[in-house]
């Protein structure tokens, strides 16, 4: 079993950043895949990025590619999403997510934090 608790959401003017935290507790989290995803009001949950915990390798939807960064902190088994140059479309709630091999589906992860707001104000 997977814990997954995010942080760090909130109001944010068109053009700032923010940074979402994700700690994850409950097994070891070496061979894990963390996804990030976000839906906005009467949209499906849609696909954001992810990272190879292992190698730290990531991967971006064209949506997002250039403005969000994700990382991970090993030692506090913490993911995060950085997001900078953040548009009101951006405006959706984000979550986090973890399976054991690669996947932009959010059908694949069984694992899910409780999600965190984002708002972006023009």
């Amino acid at each position: 079993q997977v814990q997954l608790v995010e942080s760090g959401g909130g109001l944010v003017q068109a053009g700032g950043s923010l940074r979402l935290s994700c700690a994850a507790s409950g097994r070891t989290f070496r061979s894990v895949f963390m996804g990030w995803f976000r839906q906005a009001p009467g949209k499906e949950r849609e696909f954001v990025g992810i990272i190879n915990w292992s190698s730290g390798s990531t991967d971006y939807a064209d949506a997002v590619k250039g403005r969000f960064t994700i990382s991970r902190d090993n030692a506090k088994n913490t993911g995060y999403l950085q997001m900078n140059s953040l548009k009101p479309e951006d405006t959706a709630v984000y979550y986090c997510a973890a399976r054991d091999s690669y996947g932009t589906n959010r059908r694949g992860y069984p694992y899910w934090g409780q999600g965190t707001q984002v708002t972006v104000s023009s």
